[in-house]
């Protein structure tokens, strides 16, 4: 894998020099050093970005046939499979990630969400009876940091096969998943302009979702953030789907398979080091079995190994940033100062890098804020619970509603709790599982929209028959 020294701004098919001048460093977390400059677009590159988008809109790709479109986003899949040890490589080098998730998660459902969607490109007519189904226009599509190539994927694939164009804004920290990705358009042979990136931070964002001429907004990232988005666009006509925050409950019961359950706690918080909006960030545990959970669990944790994200033995990377490491010391100090009991298994961290140990805090109460809170980090709050309706109450207790899990042998219970629990996606005897046919989003500040799946295409099209809406 080749690093640039410096990258410019993907335009129209071209590399392009920031009109703002600017460029700043990406930076290794699990290093602290730099890997390459990356320039920081502003409004007139927005400006320039957005134009390109329409005219490639305006100039064939909405009217080319769908079979076509189909082929373009299948060669974009084909090639990322063949490229996918680069990516992974890359994504873990850039976003501190275990490289063994950056290359059998990341990647593989990557290529997977374009291989998916590639299919659905000339079967629109089919998808929506009745609806005459037509392309929205130009696309504005933010990305977040832990997830960038998925992210990226996401977006794009939907917006690519119901014949948009895109104009993508990576995370300031991890944008070079996305930089590579502009030479797998150039080898897919893309139409220049189809798919514009502009790196930058929140000011590019801003300028994005501001313009005049972008007829489709898709964000992925904090709820604060997604709030400000639905300000700005109000009053217009931009059509918005937001994918925010989470604080999801997983539920244990009695009757689980604890050992099973136990991998799928870990595999809830301590994924990609809690940089997941949908982890399992707070655990139900039924009282009854509440002790041997607990016990099974940090033993679990004891067998984690922090340290070198391209350390193929490596469980727990780097955490993204040194202000994202502030923020998840600054709510854990908060749960040790309200009561709280913490553990940390023995772990010696790195020297150099952001890393933090695998962390579980018991006799948490629901009004803590480690309970309520988005911490973004591998911290896992338990709770008790006695009955079902009681963990119904607790995991509902949350301003958030993106997802969940259950953990029982019974069948009846798992549909019973999916259809109490307000959350987007809710998981049985699993956790954390994604396939491109499957619709993903939340309920209340978690956001709204949905992405993969049939219900992913919606979003980008406006209709010309019947209005109703196939909802989420």
């Amino acid at each position: 894998m080749q690093l640039e020294e410096r990258y410019g701004l993907f335009i129209g098919g071209e590399w392009v020099e920031p009109r703002s001048g600017e460029y700043q460093p990406t930076v290794s977390p699990a290093t602290e050093e730099p890997l390459a400059e990356v320039a920081y677009g502003g409004a007139e590159d927005v400006d320039v970005a957005v134009g390109a988008a329409r005219e490639a809109f305006s100039n064939g790709w909405s009217s080319l046939p769908s079979s076509e479109r189909a082929k373009y986003i299948f060669r974009i899949a084909r090639v990322l499979q063949e490229r996918s040890r680069e990516f992974a490589v890359l994504e873990s080098l850039d976003g501190g990630k275990p490289i063994r998730e950056s290359r059998d998660v990341d990647v593989p459902l990557a290529a997977a969400h374009f291989f998916y969607y590639a299919g659905w490109a000339d079967k629109l007519e089919y998808a929506f009876p009745n609806r005459r189904p037509q392309p929205v226009g130009v696309a504005a599509q933010i990305i977040p940091w832990n997830f960038p190539l998925l992210m990226l994927a996401w977006k794009v694939a939907p917006a690519l096969a119901t014949g948009n164009t895109v104009v993508l804004k990576p995370a300031e920290t991890t944008p070079l998943t996305a930089l590579l990705f502009c030479d797998v358009l150039r080898q897919a042979g893309l139409p220049p302009g189809v798919v514009n990136i502009v790196t930058g931070d929140g000011r590019a964002g801003a300028e994005l979702v501001k313009h005049p001429d972008v007829d489709k907004v898709a964000f992925t990232g904090s709820t604060e953030v997604g709030k400000a988005i639905q300000r700005a666009i109000a009053g217009t006509n931009k059509k918005l789907t937001l994918e925010l925050g989470g604080k999801a409950a997983n539920v244990i019961f009695d009757d689980a398979a604890l050992d099973q359950a136990v991998e799928g706690i870990v595999n809830g918080i301590y994924f990609n080091q809690g940089h997941v909006c949908c982890a399992g960030s707070r655990l139900l545990v039924q009282e009854s079995i509440y002790e041997p959970v607990i016990a099974k669990l940090k033993r679990r944790m004891g067998t984690l190994r922090v340290g070198d994200p391209l350390d193929k033995n490596t469980d727990v990377g780097a955490i993204n940033s040194k202000e994202q490491l502030d923020r998840i010391q600054e709510l854990v100090a908060a749960g040790e100062a309200e009561g709280a009991e913490i553990y940390q298994p023995p772990c010696r961290l790195p020297e150099k890098g952001w890393f933090f140990a695998p962390t579980v805090f018991t006799n948490v109460a629901q009004s803590y804020r480690i309970a309520q809170e988005e911490i973004f980090g591998p911290v896992l709050s338990v709770l008790t619970f006695r009955t079902p309706e009681e963990a119904v109450e607790k995991a509902n207790n949350t301003a958030y509603g993106l997802s969940a899990g259950i953990w029982t042998e019974k069948g009846s219970r798992i549909l019973y709790m999916a259809s109490r629990l307000r959350a987007g996606v809710v998981w049985g005897n699993t956790f954390n599982r994604f396939d491109p046919t499957s619709p993903f989003g939340g309920f209340k500040e978690s956001g709204f929209g949905r992405e993969g799946g049939l219900q992913g295409l919606e979003p980008y099209l406006d209709f010309e028959g019947k209005p109703e809406s196939l909802g989420g």
